[in-house]
């Protein structure tokens, strides 16, 4: 089975080349995309270089648009699909999300159609966030789940494993949010369509190097984007 670890970058010369190494130190047969939003910082060039090591397994595709963490993934997936991958994974790349989970999301997707890497399935699994942060994050899932009806704990996590027939089947030119919505309209396109999704209980950790993407309005779309979809869901448009 051929498995894709999907990794989006905006400025992440500080953690690309750890994390990419530590996704093949696992020798666990993953392949890396990473997906650069043209950072400045030389991130891509970080890339390209790495590629003469691992000519075969590491691919870096270049947007010139920065527009969201949502487009970055659309057009990743669409690059699994048309090379064959089977398991297909979003991850981080700034070490929020430990990379031997990889492991466990994978056992759990071929039990599954989809695996969630989750911060409150047990609890609240993170460390070294604010408490603010946490609130938010916390109540941000509640508020999905609630609002949608989605028995997911972790709502907004970006941790995520997808056999290939979801994202195959859950229209991803109908995704519409862009921001941590995408994480939220992703789920919740895969629960509407009968697919069977589990939780895998991970510990997540607050990045040490380089800076947080949030701002006000990916959470402001987020928040809207929850009602626009219940909109949807309720009128038969989704």
């Amino acid at each position: 089975m051929k498995k894709l670890v999907i990794i989006p970058t905006y400025n992440e010369k500080e953690n690309i080349e750890n994390i990419i190494s530590a996704v093949f130190g696992l020798h666990e047969g993953f392949h890396v995309l990473v997906v650069d939003d043209s950072s400045p910082d030389g991130t891509g060039e970080i890339v390209q270089r790495m590629q003469q090591q691992f000519p075969s397994e590491l691919f870096l595709t270049v947007r010139k648009v920065k527009d969201g963490l949502g487009k970055a993934y659309i057009h990743g997936f669409k690059w699994a699909l048309e090379n064959g991958y089977d398991y297909i994974f979003e991850m981080d790349a700034d070490f929020s999300h430990n990379p031997s989970d990889l492991i466990k999301l994978y056992e759990a997707c071929k039990n599954a159609d989809m695996s969630i890497g989750s911060r409150y399935s047990k609890g609240v699994n993170v460390v070294n966030w604010p408490m603010g942060r946490v609130l938010l994050s916390y109540g941000a899932s509640i508020y999905v789940r609630t609002v949608l009806g989605m028995p997911i704990h972790d709502t907004t996590a970006g941790f995520v494993c997808f056999s290939r027939k979801v994202l195959e089947e859950i229209g991803l030119d109908e995704v519409k949010l862009k921001g941590y919505g995408f994480q939220i309209e992703m789920k919740f396109r895969a629960f509407k369509k009968g697919f069977k999704i589990v939780e895998v209980p991970i510990i997540f950790t607050n990045r040490e190097l380089g800076e947080s993407k949030m701002n006000g309005g990916i959470i402001h779309e987020a928040v809207f984007g929850v009602l626009n979809l219940k909109w949807k869901s309720l009128i038969g448009k989704l």
